[in-house]
């Protein structure tokens, strides 16, 4: 035997080694799983999601609305590195039930958990074209609070930005 095979069996040794080393640590510790709530255990907390949570990721389950026509109020000032955190409209919420094709804005802030994500992309698309959109299924929110731009919100915005599921991705619960 070669001193070249001797050495690629020693690699391909350390490789099967590194490789069940990292399946024993898993299997001892554990993968680390994103917490997974109902939108209503979230909303019933007396403690706000940025200080029950912070910024740590989380999967929220609810049902989905949005009004951006006829929504009242701002599209978040000048500065777009913040405007999508601190803007008044559109709304886009996570409700504990299916709201009705009649839900107003102010229906929205009072009852749902209020949603923002920095380029807007992670929301589903229109289920009609006027209205509220509304979606047929559960969705499964992946994204957290407390976000770091929060800091730039208006003073009496910050409280309502730092609270804002910032959102990353959803996936319909149906798998749709």
């Amino acid at each position: 035997m070669n001193r070249e095979t001797r050495i690629g069996i020693a690699l391909v040794a350390g490789l099967g080694a590194l490789v069940f080393g990292l399946l024993v640590l898993t299997a001892i510790f554990g993968t680390p799983k994103t917490e997974q709530l109902e939108v209503s255990t979230v909303l019933s907390s007396d403690t706000p999601p940025a200080e029950r949570s912070g910024n740590r990721e989380l999967k929220i389950i609810g049902w989905y609305a949005e009004i951006k026509g006829g929504c009242q109020g701002d599209s978040g000032g000048a500065d777009a590195s913040i405007a999508w955190l601190q803007a008044e409209c559109p709304v886009r919420a996570l409700l504990p039930t299916q709201p009705s094709e009649k839900v107003t804005q102010a229906e929205l802030l009072r009852d749902g958990l209020r949603l923002g994500a920095p380029n807007g992309e992670p929301f589903p698309p229109r289920a009609h074209p006027d209205g509220p959109n509304l979606q047929g299924d559960q969705l499964i929110y992946e994204g957290h609070s407390d976000d770091a731009t929060a800091a730039g919100c208006v003073a009496e915005r910050q409280d309502r930005c730092r609270n804002t599921f910032v959102v990353s991705d959803y996936i319909n619960i149906l798998g749709r």
